[in-house]
């Protein structure tokens, strides 16, 4: 029996690669979407550092520029995480992008994989064809030398 060649196995491959190097992609998109998190609960965090010491100072002795620097310190916070927004609003997009990717690079693949498929069965019919003309001719052939004897 012949040996089946998928004669765009080499395509194949490459889409598994490609597949591969997507899913690594979107795996470094959310790990770094992750850390835009992190930085931002961080952020968060100091944030409510700032406002306990303020109601702290509230309750001590009035201190009029402690109070400043600490309201100071509070709304640079809040700049702080709205620009921390936008980086994990654009960390988001890309995680995104890198998804739409591996989705579109995994469709690729199954198509060449459905194609491979159909190749091979393709193969396979020819084959038993083959097969059965191979034992028909073997029949005849039986059947004729028989008939030569007698």
């Amino acid at each position: 029996m012949a040996k089946f060649v998928y004669r765009m196995q080499s395509l194949l491959n490459i889409q598994y690669q490609l597949e591969n190097q997507a899913k690594m992609e979107l795996g470094r998109a959310q790990m770094a979407l992750l850390s835009e998190e992190e930085k931002r609960d961080e952020l968060v965090d100091r944030k409510e550092a700032y406002f306990e010491e303020g109601r702290k100072l509230r309750g001590d002795v009035v201190h009029a520029d402690e109070l400043r620097d600490n309201r100071n310190a509070v709304l640079i916070m809040d700049e702080l995480i709205e620009a921390q927004e936008k980086q994990i609003e654009l960390a988001e997009q890309v995680v995104e992008e890198a998804r739409e990717k591996l989705t579109e690079v995994m469709q690729e693949r199954k198509m060449h994989e459905k194609l491979r498929e159909k190749a091979f069965e393709q193969f396979r019919r020819e084959e038993l064809a083959a097969e059965g003309k191979t034992v028909d001719e073997l029949t005849s052939y039986v059947y004729g030398r028989r008939g030569q004897e007698d």
